[in-house]
């Protein structure tokens, strides 16, 4: 490793020397080199399976190569160097949609503030008593993303991308010395990108840091370095600016493809929102919000974080109560039927779906279970189960991973098999949730057009996004939520209508 100067010397160089990483009997990555030194930048991107997660996690000691003659991992802070993450992946940050997911499985629900206050002792959960200096910390933390309003909040009350920065500021306090960032801009709205790409650009010039991505408009503007994965495999390694990034993030100015879908007369209803107010955990997430989804009809629901739009599809979904005073009413749904009979007639793609997804099952079995709205299978698969799951797998072009455990798959690969599981039966209601996040150029586009396709059915679609453009194409309505109520409802405007 070379010579470097003071002040590069506060943080970590990592080296990896044809490294092999291993998952079950899979090889995820194969003879993996590749150099991380103080100021560095880089940019991690591939397809979907290629390894990103992996090597992220490699580098930050949570997973291990596989066993070599030579060791392949070196880490040099200062004048100390490691060949194994022992007493040095505490000066790493890791922050990845697995660590967020994390908090929901376990329930762990306690402020904002104490989350971010855990990075000071490198734990998951609240621990210590925070003095009055680590309070400082914290709050000077939330302030550089500016989410100080955010302090006291539950962390469980807070929209996914509410979550994903208060994770990013949990890792920020702990003044890291190699900052890894896996799909951190996922479910965030503009406010939110703006804020985290302008802070990695000018805060500590020496600190380096890997951010993975599939989309070219979150590349950051002081990346200096790309490394591109194929199949495990280093494609590329060098500087950004020869790098061959057309192949897995597109062009930058992504347009949506158009003529994908007409708009076609609105059909029978299908559920319905009156003066809708919605209460988590005593605080008002929507309110007097109404709305009715026709068949035929494909809403666009867009907002910033925290507006609502979660909270939105899980109350059509049925997970959440409407507070009285309001009312929601389901086709075919008379009073005193189970609820889990009009569950069965939807389809829903959720991040907080595959967290809780139990990660032993197959593939298959994780298809399966959309038969019956189920999370996990509550009796064996009958043979229209598994025949229809086969079918759903092959549509999808996922049929070579039916027999692997969720475990085993990429985030990305994980979010194609939520698709095979929401489109297992013939659903009426398809609810997508930021449906896209984790997933590859060539993936999004091959799902938008599928799904546009579908939508010239006999169903309906509503989908939240913070990437409006890329619905629409094939979008008939728009809902904009701001504070929990509906600041336009309505056929989909033109874009300079909705700009004004």
């Amino acid at each position: 490793m070379r010579r470097m100067s003071n002040h590069a010397a506060r943080y970590l160089t990592v080296r990896l020397e044809h490294a092999t990483v291993r998952r079950g009997a899979r090889v995820v990555l194969r003879d993996v080199s590749w150099m991380v030194r103080p100021g560095e930048r880089w940019l991690l991107t591939g397809a979907n399976g290629a390894g990103k997660t992996q090597l992220l996690k490699v580098l930050a000691g949570i997973v291990w190569p596989a066993p070599a003659p030579r060791p392949v991992l070196r880490y040099r802070l200062g004048r100390r160097e490691a060949v194994t993450p022992y007493g040095i992946k505490d000066q790493i940050a890791y922050l990845g949609a697995e660590r967020q997911d994390k908090y929901e499985r376990y329930g762990w629900n306690v402020s904002a503030a104490r989350i971010v206050g855990t990075g000071l002792y490198r734990t998951d959960v609240p621990l210590d008593v925070l003095s009055a200096a680590d309070a400082r910390r914290v709050r000077s933390a939330l302030r550089a993303l500016g989410i100080v309003h955010l302090a006291k909040r539950p962390f469980l009350s807070l929209s996914y991308g509410e979550r994903r920065v208060v994770l990013l500021a949990r890792a920020l306090a702990s003044r890291p010395r190699l900052l890894l960032l896996d799909e951190v801009l996922n479910g965030l709205d503009e406010a939110n990108r703006h804020r985290i790409l302008a802070w990695l650009a000018s805060r500590r010039r020496q600190l380096p840091w890997v951010f993975a991505t599939h989309h070219a408009a979150d590349v950051p503007a002081a990346t200096s370095h790309a490394l591109l994965l194929q199949h495990g495999r280093v494609a590329y390694a060098g500087t950004l600016r020869r790098a061959p990034l057309a192949r897995w993030l597109g062009q930058r100015r992504a347009h949506a493809a158009q003529g994908l879908r007409g708009a076609p007369a609105r059909g029978r209803r299908l559920v319905r929102l009156a003066n809708a107010r919605v209460y988590l955990d005593e605080r008002r997430v929507l309110n007097g919000l109404s709305l009715s989804v026709h068949v035929g009809q494909w809403w666009l629901v867009h907002g910033r974080n925290g507006s609502g739009k979660t909270t939105l599809l899980r109350t059509l979904y049925g997970d959440h109560g409407v507070a009285a005073g309001g009312a929601i009413e389901r086709a075919a749904l008379a009073p005193g039927t189970p609820l889990e009979d009009f569950k069965k007639r939807v389809a829903l793609v959720a991040p907080h779906l595959q967290s809780d997804q139990p990660r032993q099952l197959t593939v298959a079995q994780v298809v399966q279970s959309g038969r019956h709205a189920s999370i996990g299978l509550n009796a064996p698969p009958s043979a229209a189960d598994r025949a229809a799951a086969r079918r759903a797998l092959a549509r999808l072009g996922l049929r070579r991973l039916a027999s692997r455990q969720l475990a085993q798959l990429s985030y990305g690969q994980a979010r194609r098999v939520l698709f095979a599981r929401a489109l297992v039966r013939e659903p009426q209601l398809l609810l997508l949730d930021e449906p896209f996040a984790g997933l590859d150029v060539p993936t999004r586009r091959a799902l938008r057009r599928r799904l546009c396709t579908l939508a010239a059915g006999p169903l309906a679609v509503v989908v939240t996004a913070h990437r409006p453009e890329e619905w629409r194409a094939c979008a008939t309505h728009e809902l904009e939520l701001a504070d929990g109520q509906a600041r336009y409802c309505g056929p989909l405007r033109q874009r300079g209508e909705a700009r004004r």
